[in-house]
């Protein structure tokens, strides 16, 4: 890092104002080896402060690119993150930080921030992450790693998991091995997506009866038989102390990947599950969309990373998507020209 670098000010309640700018600013801090002065952290959300989830990736990307930090405890209103070094590779356990309710991070959701980070240290890494693995509007195993491992692929980024233990819920103690090549990221050329290659659906269930599975199977295949849908289904059962049932649905383009997912809520009949999910995906692949709007996220910093232009169209500009371009731009002279507005469909190029 350069001694001198200014400090970045980020006000944690700009835009989306959750936890995924506290997540992009970590992230980019991290690269570019720039101090971070974060304040209002999560100011948009009805939970402001640093989470959990927050801290673990703070505290592993500070010990990666021996960081000084200061008021890195649950709840805080801000931080600062100085690297001192450009990150190296990271072997280990990281277990999970938890408040006074017991509330943990989503493992996959700290995998995800540390990914692009660590694959550019030049050194493998290999590190498993304690915390939840299934979870209500969260990246669950499934999704990273049938969905978002492949598309990091295809921008250079190689990296495989392994869930050794589920967790449904923020409270359970999940956990996931993840081991991360050093990686050169390419971009990529996702205007068009092309040929459909397949739809795929897992479900994950643990303490489910039998009959109940053989109804959502039957009754999923049903959804896909009656708009000509060829579907793969596959049955996992995970062995959770906690009782759940997550289902993950992708369809797999030659250059676009579309996904959608939902965890069963108490009271909820299966197959409600298994239309309001199977609906969200075939509104997807309706429109021409080379990315779904939960990839857009997870890819942006990743074609930031690559030499050369990236494109690709979403079905849907979030807030947190705009909210994370505005944060890397903080940090470099990234020219993302996002083409649409926020809640329709868009299309994004990233160069630098």
């Amino acid at each position: 890092m350069i001694a001198d670098a200014a400090l970045i000010l980020i006000d944690g309640a700009y835009g989306e104002g959750g936890g995924a700018t506290v997540r992009t600013a970590l992230a980019m801090a991290s690269l570019t080896q720039q101090p971070v002065r974060m304040f209002n952290v999560r100011g948009g959300t009805k939970y402001a402060g640093l989470d959990p989830e927050d801290l673990v990736i703070l505290r592993t990307l500070a010990e990666a690119s021996t960081a000084t930090v200061t008021d890195d405890v649950v709840g805080a209103h801000s931080f600062t993150f100085s690297p001192t070094r450009r990150a190296r590779s990271f072997n280990g356990i990281i277990p999970a930080i938890r408040n006074s309710g017991g509330r943990g991070p989503n493992a996959l959701v700290v995998l995800n921030a540390l990914l692009p980070v660590l694959a550019r240290t030049g050194a493998y890494s290999e590190l498993t992450v304690d915390g939840e693995t299934f979870g209500m509007n969260a990246l669950s195993y499934d999704a990273f790693a049938n969905v978002t491992l492949p598309v990091l692929r295809n921008l250079g980024i190689h990296a495989f998991a392994e869930q050794t233990r589920a967790g449904f819920g923020r409270e359970s103690a999940g956990e996931v091995r993840l081991e991360i090549e050093p990686s050169a990221v390419v971009p990529i050329k996702w205007s068009d997506r092309g040929r459909l290659n397949g739809v795929h659906a897992i479900l994950s269930t643990s303490g489910v009866a039998a009959a109940l599975i053989d109804r959502a199977k039957s009754h999923l295949k049903k959804l896909a038989q009656n708009v000509s849908v060829s579907l793969n289904f596959e049955h996992i059962e995970v062995g959770s102390p906690i009782p759940g049932a997550y289902l993950t649905l992708w369809a797999e383009y030659d250059k676009g990947l579309g996904s959608a997912t939902g965890m069963a809520m108490k009271g909820m009949r299966i197959e409600s599950l298994m239309q309001a999910t199977f609906e969200e995906l075939l509104d997807w692949m309706s429109g021409p969309a080379t990315v779904d709007p939960y990839l857009a996220d997870q890819i942006l910093i990743p074609a930031v990373l690559a030499e050369g232009e990236s494109t690709f169209k979403v079905s849907r500009l979030t807030s947190r998507f705009l909210t994370t371009a505005w944060v890397i731009k903080q940090f470099l002279p990234v020219h993302i020209t996002i083409r649409g507005s926020e809640g329709t469909a868009g299309t994004v190029s990233v160069h630098r």
